[in-house]
């Protein structure tokens, strides 16, 4: 697949002459595969899905600052597979104006609400005019709920451990309102189905003539370390078919410490699936690169970042088999960003927008009491 184009109209030409043309927009600071399910959905109710990312300065103004910036936010929605082309700037609501100029059919949101600063509903326009379709919320994530589990440092959200009450607790008030439960921001598990993984799934066998390529790790929160890592893989033949390898929780745990993988093995199976660059994914893959896999994947070549590389359990190189094969390249994406310091990075943010939000409610509650001590007067 190539990776999707950028641009105004009049950009590249189009396969499909006049297809039927549908619309995303959203800010996609935090990508998960919450929206790459949305993405999906709404490429499929079309031929042709154009996705329009805000910018930094529209997203400070309506929500605070985002925790990427805008060039990585573009990046990281073009390497979803779905997507077929993005429209950079795209503005935060949506008016009929908006679909004309990006010569969309329709646009599609989540069932969730989106409000502007001023409390309107961002849709209301193309709704009346009958352009606004909806897709199915993926139910057991949330932005909220992956901030909740970097700032909590538990491993409830792994697979196979007992859930922790201590989280349970923790996160009964994270994205509650003064009101309580939020529908929207709530936190709860994610269940994985095997409909779920073939809908995400490539479906492709790997054809004669193709370089299989292997690349193992946590891939965890799925990010532009990541993106920048695969297209770099992806480059280094003419016909590449990647397969990622995906080790289990306690294995991540294992090598990575502290509540590592923040995400588990099911959603980080659905997150590398989604990317445009990966053919196949292996569930649950060996630490340790073995003669087994290489053989029974037909491996012609086994690439790794300018990561560290930790030992095996038994203090042996887990890319021996693949190095002593000739097979073994390191490969340097030009990006330093790990999810170490993504995680620094989603935790400040999301520290300066609560306190933030607490300044404006104090304020809030301020005037409120000035008013009704004013009333209480007269």
């Amino acid at each position: 697949t190539s990776p999707a184009t950028t641009g105004e109209r009049g950009g590249p030409a189009r396969a499909v002459p006049r297809a039927a043309q549908g619309l995303c927009l959203s800010s996609y600071d935090m990508v998960h595969y919450g929206h790459s399910n949305q993405l999906r959905q709404a490429r499929a109710m079309g031929d042709y899905l154009i996705v329009g990312v805000h910018t930094d300065e529209e997203i400070a103004k309506h929500k605070g600052p985002p925790v990427f910036t805008q060039e990585e936010r573009y990046k990281m929605v073009q390497a979803i597979k779905w997507v077929d082309e993005i429209a950079p700037g795209a503005p935060y609501v949506t008016t009929l104006e908006t679909l004309d100029k990006y010569n969309c059919d329709f646009c599609v949101h989540g069932d969730d609400i989106t409000l502007t600063v001023d409390g309107k509903d961002t849709y209301e326009e193309v709704k009346t005019a009958g352009r606004y379709r909806e897709c199915k919320r993926t139910q057991g994530v949330s932005t909220t709920d992956l901030v909740g589990r970097m700032l909590l440092m538990t491993k409830a959200h792994h697979s196979n451990i007992d859930e922790d009450l201590d989280y349970r607790k923790h996160t009964d008030n994270f994205g509650k309102g003064p009101k309580g439960h939020s529908p929207w921001t709530g936190v709860s598990q994610f269940l994985q189905t095997s409909q779920k993984i073939i809908q995400f799934a490539s479906g492709k066998e790997p054809q004669p003539g193709d370089t299989i390529i292997y690349v193992a790790g946590a891939f965890d929160l799925f990010h532009i370390g990541h993106v920048d890592f695969l297209e770099k893989v992806h480059q280094l033949s003419e016909r590449p078919y990647i397969i990622a390898g995906l080790h289990f929780d306690q294995e991540v745990n294992r090598y990575k410490g502290k509540n590592y993988p923040i995400m588990n093995i099911h959603e980080r199976t659905l997150s590398v699936l989604a990317c445009r660059y990966v053919s196949e994914v292996v569930i649950g893959a060996p630490y340790a690169v073995t003669a087994d896999l290489l053989d029974h994947f037909r491996v012609t070549l086994v690439c790794h970042g300018m990561t560290e590389v930790v030992s095996d359990k038994d203090g042996s190189d887990p890319y021996e088999e693949p190095k002593r094969r000739g097979i073994f390249q390191l490969v340097d994406s030009g990006s330093n960003l790990t999810t170490d310091l993504i995680v620094q990075r989603i935790i400040k943010n999301r520290l300066e927008f609560e306190a933030r939000n607490q300044k404006k409610e104090a304020k809030e509650l301020a005037v409120l009491e000035a008013m009704k001590k004013l009333e209480e007067k007269h």
